[in-house]
């Protein structure tokens, strides 16, 4: 891997970034021995830049002029491997005030970047003021607008963008906030390269970065390698370390002096950034950089929330269309009539212009769609591609030359599976779209090379670059792959349950029936008139316990359930009285375990007094109860964070804080309940995880900024 400063753009991807070597020289930086507080690294400007005489290294904190030491080793025990603490200190013989930013450095050594303290800033209406302009955002576009409405006002810069990325890691400036007189970059998308892996991983870990001037010149460390590695410090977490030539060229490219960006992460993933361009250079003191850190945090809250809403609108239609088949089912005997019944019931949730199920060697067709011999051989080729749940593509003629003549109204193809049998899916269409796509610069021309190492940018021009793309469809978008994952799986249940009731009143097709039915992943047992089992598939059998007796009656399940006496009663019920039963029950798995099951048991009936027989289904809840226990830790979490009074607040702050922090857990609780009915449950407790943590953030920046203002009001500041 190259290591900072000497990449190229044919591995500025590698380039080792956090390995700087350097800082920016807005501010000093310090390494201390935290077992005597002496210092072993330092800037080079550290000592004229604080106000003390030469020669730091090897000094003691507790030897400076000031109360550094004194203010820093009350931090000593803080968990700061991973994040940054802040504290204001005097530091020189004048006791000029200054703001430190702590943290530990990976191997060892604490980490002090000090700043000089900027002019008294009051942010407290501003923040609840934006807080409240975050939340009553209804759309992902009214976000982006807000936001880069919101930072343009508090920051000053020039240009504010709100900038996504999409599944292939491509950006695209989705809002923009500018200086009348500069011209637009609103809708332009830029390569994945642009912004290289490692430059978004560090996004992920320090989630503010500021370029003060572009045309800074680095300061070294001294020594350039720690001492307690023998190595480059991982400057990872460091806000002031300097960035790489490279970017800093494009920068200058850009005619940029000036940067502050901020990350936004949802669901633990970088969703995109807020870019703050300035034409001269710009110095944002630490209240701005907290602010911003909150608002970014609440903007990433805001987003999840939405993002959730639209999964939960999908997940509504979807369950409309699964009533619909099972009351089709007990009509008509056909589950597919409901599915064909309105085509806008099955075209909307997906926003597809045709559909295709292909089912048991027959074909069913909504809207614009391909022949039925193009239908079977697409069916084959989505066999060779079943990874997933749903499988998904926008150029289907170049993945598959094959299929290219299907371009015009089969560009995008997505496809869920009905069932575990080969060449059975539910497939819709988009046709294709000729568009235009502006590119800010010709992608395609991305590397101009000189003489000069610092001559190196991706890009020396970034006037609009127009592309017109053919052969693709509008993209499949994440509540696009959730409704059609929902959908194929309500599907697959209904076809389990169609084909359980056509084995018990077609026995000639039993064999052929039961192989289908083992194969399903939903656990089943399927019994005939006075209870005898006829089928119980793998799934069910993996639930049981290794081992276990030969089940020949279904009143042989009793042993296994927890509350037996409970479930022999409910199993009597079914059996002798004809009755459904719909409930929780923990299932013996092995000796002192158990596993929380839904059961589903239905009699069978040919006409209103005969029963061909029963059919018990049971689904997985640990998903489902690991996701209430999340749910019911977020919520206790967020009252306890709620009550907690910070120490250091006097009672009109604290008064201030309450309400701020009110507007916070009101948007975090929004977002829980927007994730909680939008998404899968597997993914609930990481989510909650990221909005509670995101909180908890969010509360330590808005403790500090209070305290910061009060601090400052009450005993001003030395310019």
């Amino acid at each position: 891997m190259p290591r900072f400063g000497q990449a190229d753009l044919s591995n500025c991807e590698r380039e080792q970034i956090h390995l700087a070597g350097s800082i920016q020289p807005h501010g000093a930086l310090l390494v201390i021995d935290e077992a005597d507080l002496r210092i072993v690294q330092a800037s080079a400007n550290a000592a004229t830049f604080l106000g003390l005489a030469p020669g730091l290294l090897g000094r003691s904190l507790e030897a400076l002029p000031g109360d550094i030491a004194q203010c820093v080793r009350p931090h000593l025990h803080q968990p700061l491997h991973n994040s940054r603490t802040v504290l204001r200190c005097r530091i020189g013989a004048a006791g000029a005030p200054h703001d430190a930013l702590l943290h530990r450095a990976p191997g060892g050594g604490l980490v002090i970047e000090l700043e000089r303290t900027g002019p008294v800033v009051d942010l407290a209406a501003p923040v609840e003021a934006a807080l409240h302009g975050i939340l009553d955002a209804h759309s992902l576009r009214a976000l982006a607008e807000e936001t880069t409405r919101i930072f343009r006002e508090l920051t000053g810069y020039d240009r504010v963008m709100v900038y996504r990325f999409d599944d292939e890691g491509h950006g695209e400036i989705f809002s923009e906030h500018r200086r009348p007189d500069l011209e637009t970059y609103l809708g332009n998308r830029y390569p994945a390269t642009d912004i290289p892996q490692i430059a978004r991983r560090l996004y992920e870990r320090s989630r503010v970065r500021v370029l003060v001037d572009a045309d800074y010149v680095p300061v070294p460390l001294e020594p350039r390698l720690s001492p307690f590695t023998s190595d480059e410090l991982d400057m990872s977490l460091c806000f002031l370390r300097s960035m790489s030539p490279i970017h800093v060229q494009y920068m200058k490219n850009m005619g940029v002096s000036a940067t502050l960006v901020a990350s936004l992460m949802v669901g633990g993933r970088l969703w995109g950034l807020i870019a703050c361009h300035h034409y001269t250079p710009r110095h944002p003191h630490i209240e701005i950089r907290t602010a911003c850190a909150l608002l970014a945090e609440a903007v990433s809250t805001r987003i999840a929330a939405l993002e959730g809403f639209l999964n939960a609108q999908s997940e509504l239609s979807v369950r409309r269309l699964e009533q619909r088949m099972i009351e089709a089912i007990s009509r008509e005997g056909d589950w597919r009539i409901a599915l064909f019944d309105g085509t806008q019931a099955l075209l909307q949730p997906v926003g597809a212009s045709g559909a295709a199920l292909l089912f048991e060697g027959h074909v069913l067709t909504a809207g614009e769609v391909p022949g039925t011999q193009d239908l079977r051989e697409l069916g084959h080729w989505l066999d060779g591609r079943r990874t997933g749940p749903v499988i998904a593509t926008t150029s289907l003629g170049a993945e598959a030359p094959a299929f290219a003549p299907l371009t015009p109204i089969a560009s995008g193809v997505l496809a869920t599976a009905v069932s575990t049998t080969p060449g059975e899916y539910l497939v819709w269409f988009r046709p294709e779209r000729v568009r235009t796509v502006t590119w800010g610069g010709d992608p395609n021309k991305a590397v101009v090379v000189g003489d000069d190492p610092a001559s190196l940018s991706p890009r020396s021009s970034f006037a609009r670059w127009h592309q017109v793309v053919e052969g693709t469809s509008d993209a499949w978008s994440p509540a696009d792959l959730t409704a059609a994952r929902l959908i194929g799986e309500s599907i697959t249940d209904v076809v389990l349950q169609f084909r359980s009731v056509r084995m018990l009143i077609a026995q000639d097709q039993l064999g052929s029936i039961r192989r289908q039915v083992r194969l399903a992943e939903l656990p089943v047992v399927i019994a005939d008139p006075d209870g005898l089992i006829l089928v119980t598939n793998d799934a069910f059998q993996r639930l049981l316990p290794p081992g276990h007796a030969h089940l020949q009656w279904i009143e042989d399940l009793v042993p296994f359930f927890a509350e037996p006496a409970e479930a022999r009663r409910r199993l009597k019920d079914v059996l002798a009285e004809r009755r459904t039963w719909r409930g929780e029950v923990q299932l013996a798995t092995e000796p002192g375990k158990a596993k929380p099951l839904l059961v589903r048991a239905d009699p069978v009936f040919s006409a209103p007094d005969r029963v061909l027989g029963f059919v018990f289904l049971f689904t997985d809840l640990t998903e489902r109860k690991i996701a209430e226990a999340a749910r019911r830790r977020f919520h206790e979490s967020l009252i306890e964070r709620h009550q907690v009074r910070p120490a250091r607040l006097e009672p009109r702050v604290d008064m201030l804080y309450q309400t701020l922090l009110a507007a916070i857990v009101e948007n975090a609780q929004l977002a829980a309940l927007e994730i909680t009915d939008g998404v899968e449950p597997p993914r609930i407790a990481a989510l909650l995880e990221s909005v509670r943590m995101s909180v908890m953030r969010s509360a330590e920046a808005l403790e500090h900024l209070l305290a910061q203002a009060a601090t400052s009001g009450e005993g001003g500041r030395e310019p």
